[in-house]
């Protein structure tokens, strides 16, 4: 099994609030998303329901306590933190740890 290793994506200036990006990070898309109280979280880029390569163009948002992302494609809506689907599906969406280093470099671990 190969280990996880941090991969620089951008600057956090580089991201605009509530709007997701996505990195190609050693084959793998995986989004990228800056909220509105400058938490950044990453996730992968591929929607859980249908595989389509679609969540970086969902819906940035909370949902109660949970900052979340809701696909554009079937509207599930899944926890930033930790990928559980909060509107009742049984789906997972992957997330990745996220660090923001002094100079703002955002890093992701995949």
């Amino acid at each position: 099994m190969a280990t996880a290793t941090w991969h620089r994506v951008c600057s956090l200036s580089d991201l605009e609030q509530d709007w997701a990006e996505a990195a190609l990070i050693e084959g793998r898309q995986i989004a990228v998303v800056r909220t509105v109280r400058d938490d950044v979280f990453a996730f992968a880029h591929e929607d859980p329901n249908s595989g389509a390569l679609v969540m970086a163009r969902g819906i940035v948002g909370r949902t109660g306590e949970h900052d979340s992302i809701t696909s554009p494609l079937y509207k599930e809506t899944y926890d930033l933190r930790t990928g559980e689907c909060l509107t009742g599906q049984d789906f997972t969406l992957p997330v990745f740890p996220v660090h923001i280093a002094d100079d703002g470099a955002v890093s992701i671990q995949a």
